[in-house]
C-alpha cells in the first residue's frame, strides 16, 4: 500500500532569531522529532520570523491555504510577555478552535516546569489544517509532542488530510476509522 505524502509546515517564531543574533533551534527540533515519527515521506515547508501578529497570521494562512499543509506546528511566541503573540495569530485565523490541545499540553509541561502555567499554546484548525502551537525550547518540544501527537493523525484524518503512518509512536484511530482508497 502506497502511503500518502505529507505536508507538514513549521514555524519558528522568534525576533532575535530571525534576525540573526543566535541560531533557531526550534525548527531542527520539529523536524527531527517528524522524521523519526513518521513513515510518510514529508515535504517540509519551513518559516523563520519575527514575533509580529500580523506576520505570523500571513504565514499561517500561506501554509494552510496556498502549501495545502496537512499541520503546520509553530515554535515560540506562546509566554505573557508583551511581544508573544503567536496564540492570537493562530485564533485570528481559526476556523475552528480545539481546546484540548492547548489544555493537553500545558498538563503535559507541568510535570516539568511550574511555569507550565504560563503558557498559551492553542491547536486550531484552518481547512484542512491542523495548526499546533508548542512550546520554543527543544527539549520541551519533544515533550510535548510525545504527549499530544497519539491524537494528531486521526484529527488529520477528520479533516481530510494525509493519512499518517507512524514509526513506533503510538497514533490512536478508533478501530471504525479505516483508511478509505479513493480510486
Amino acid at each position: 500500500m502506497q502511503m500518502d505524502n505529507a505536508k507538514i509546515g513549521l514555524v519558528s517564531i522568534s525576533d532575535r532569531a530571525s534576525s540573526g543574533v543566535y541560531e533557531d533551534l526550534g525548527i531542527p527540533a520539529l523536524r527531527a522529532w517528524l522524521e523519526a515519527a513518521l513513515l510518510n515521506p514529508c515535504v517540509f515547508e519551513t518559516r523563520l520570523i519575527a514575533d509580529e501578529q500580523p506576520l505570523i497570521e500571513a504565514t499561517l494562512v500561506n501554509l494552510a491555504d496556498a502549501q495545502h499543509c496537512d499541520l503546520i506546528l509553530t515554535t515560540g511566541g506562546t509566554g505573557p510577555a508583551p511581544r508573544d503573540v503567536t496564540p492570537e495569530a493562530t485564533l485570528a485565523v481559526a476556523d475552528k478552535v480545539l481546546p484540548g490541545i492547548g489544555e493537553a499540553m500545558r498538563a503535559i509541561s507541568l510535570k516539568y516546569v511550574p511555569t507550565a502555567i504560563l503558557s498559551r499554546q492553542v491547536g486550531v484548525i484552518r481547512g484542512r489544517s491542523l495548526i499546533i502551537n508548542l512550546p520554543g525550547q527543544p527539549k520541551a518540544i519533544a515533550q510535548t509532542l510525545d504527549g499530544v501527537f497519539p491524537a494528531l493523525p486521526y484529527c488529520i484524518d477528520l479533516i481530510g488530510g494525509a493519512y499518517l503512518e507512524t514509526n513506533g509512536r503510538a497514533a490512536f484511530r478508533p478501530s471504525s476509522s479505516k483508511k478509505t482508497t479513493v480510486g
